[in-house]
């Protein structure tokens, strides 16, 4: 199947609503139906601004944080229209992916 892999960046203690920008985004997905997500936790990382930040050794709120969606074009487009009526700014990457399942085991395990 074709699509693409959306990534979006933020830092751990980013808020929006209420919760952080993490749980946002997966109760958004939840609600569209995509169906899979991932998230990395970085050790450190630039901004657009250049800014550093990193996961310190006693606190984790500037912790770079990175939220992957491999979706349709479809799902893409959907997700992405929803994210331009909110009052966010969040920095993503888009790419072209092909993507499945492969092996003999139902997709379902």
């Amino acid at each position: 199947m074709n699509g693409f892999l959306i990534s979006f960046y933020t830092a751990q203690s980013r808020q929006y609503e209420g919760q952080s920008i993490v749980d946002w985004l997966l109760a958004i997905a939840k609600q569209m139906d995509l169906r899979g997500a991932t998230v990395m936790n970085a050790s450190q990382g630039l901004d657009h601004r250049g800014q550093f930040h990193s996961a310190g050794f006693f606190e984790l709120a500037d912790q770079p944080v990175q939220i992957q969606f491999a979706v349709t074009e479809q799902q893409a487009t959907a997700l992405l229209d929803y994210l331009k009526t909110q009052d966010i700014s969040l920095f993503y990457v888009k790419s072209p992916i092909e993507f499945g399942f492969i092996g003999t085991a139902s997709a379902s395990d």
